[in-house]
């Protein structure tokens, strides 16, 4: 049995147990199950731990003053990923921005002169730009990562 206060954290809101089903997107039978004190998925607990705006660590029993190291390496996943969405989100963001604006300047030098095609500057420059950011992104992400840990701890070492 697991001890959590998602109970309280829900009360203290003010929230049934059918509302907080539904800003999680999880069953009823799930919060009557986590709130009587059975396991719950990383994925269960971080879609309650959006709900509530917390870690997953707090949603665990103040009371249980013993913190344990997987609760950390949850939280520090749930992190992670929430990093890697904005990035990627922001990236998307980018990648739009890119092409209405390139598209504009294409409507308006092709309207304006057709002689020089000005435009392909800033569509070329601009685009290799976000191609570099969409391959560190995307492609290269996780060995620089690697790279990253191994020589922060190469460093730790000395």
């Amino acid at each position: 049995m697991q001890q959590n206060n998602i109970k309280a954290l829900r009360l203290a809101r003010g929230w049934s147990q059918e509302q907080l089903a539904a800003l999680s997107a999880l069953s009823v039978r799930t919060i009557q199950r986590i709130e009587s004190g059975e396991q719950a998925s990383i994925e269960t607990m971080s879609a309650l731990a959006a709900v509530f705006e917390c870690p997953v660590a707090e949603l665990m029993n103040p009371a249980d003053e013993q913190r344990e190291p997987a609760e950390d390496g949850a939280d520090q996943r749930v992190m992670a990923a929430n990093a890697r969405l904005d990035e990627e989100s922001r990236f998307l963001r980018s990648l739009c921005t890119w092409a209405v604006i390139c598209g504009g300047l294409a409507v308006i030098n092709l309207l304006t002169s057709h002689d020089i095609l000005w435009f392909l500057w800033p569509l070329g420059i601009w685009g290799g730009l976000l191609i570099v950011r969409g391959f560190r992104l995307f492609v290269l992400h996780n060995w620089l990562s690697r790279r990253r840990q191994i020589r922060l701890q190469q460093l730790l070492r000395k």
